[in-house]
């Protein structure tokens, strides 16, 4: 099977190069510039990672960022995405894992935030493979859902992401449905089913990491 997060890498690569370091991303406050940063500090920058899921260490984290942002040109700065993560990190097996997700979703914050973009079809194998690493992260994600939340991605599958009543059903792929989960609500294809007063409830809450 391809590895999915070295072709999103890739693709990712190919677009930031396209469309230039001021393009604008579906993250807020951020370019494209600010995004590729963010991909290379991830990955070369242990001491910085801390800053990206806790908020009084965000300050240090987003001024790593910055300087990383502004000694490299842009160029550089792709090829840095592009090259991937030193070893061990870079073994096949764990860049697949820690990986598909993360450049599937900068892909797409990337592609879906230029004019005229269309969803992509994308190989049944990476939806199932974006399914898969899913469940632990959305409970995570959607934890501040004030209804049960259930993921229905079809023939790959649902998922009882947090018991309540009222229920609201989210159904599109998994793709799509992992964009929702990271706070990409109005770029994700997805649609909504149950009480009508949770499902607007569900998407007003600011969901992601």
């Amino acid at each position: 099977m391809p590895n999915y997060a070295q072709l999103e890498r890739a693709d990712l690569c190919d677009l930031l190069l396209e469309v230039g370091p001021d393009a604008p991303t579906l993250c807020d406050g951020w370019q494209t510039a600010d995004l590729a940063a963010h991909l290379v500090i991830r990955e070369r920058r242990p001491d910085a990672g801390p800053g990206l899921l806790i908020a009084a260490l965000a300050g240090y984290t987003n001024a790593v960022q910055r300087k990383v942002r502004e000694k490299n040109s842009w160029a550089e700065l792709v090829n840095l995405v592009r090259s991937g993560p030193p070893f061990p990190l870079s073994i096949a097996s764990i860049d697949e894992r820690m990986n598909t997700g993360e450049y599937f979703i900068h892909h797409e914050d990337v592609r879906r935030a230029q004019p005229g973009w269309q969803p992509r079809t994308l190989p049944p194998a990476l939806e199932e493979s974006l399914w898969s690493g899913m469940s632990f992260m959305t409970r995570l994600l959607l934890k501040s859902a004030q209804s049960g939340v259930v993921l229905d991605a079809g023939d790959y599958g649902h998922y009882e992401v947090k018991k309540g009543e009222p229920e609201v059903k989210v159904v599109g792929l998994p793709s799509e449905l992992l964009l929702f989960s990271f706070g990409r609500l109005e770029a994700a294809r997805v649609s909504f089913e149950g009480d009508p007063g949770a499902v607007s409830q569900l998407k007003e809450a600011r969901f992601g990491l």
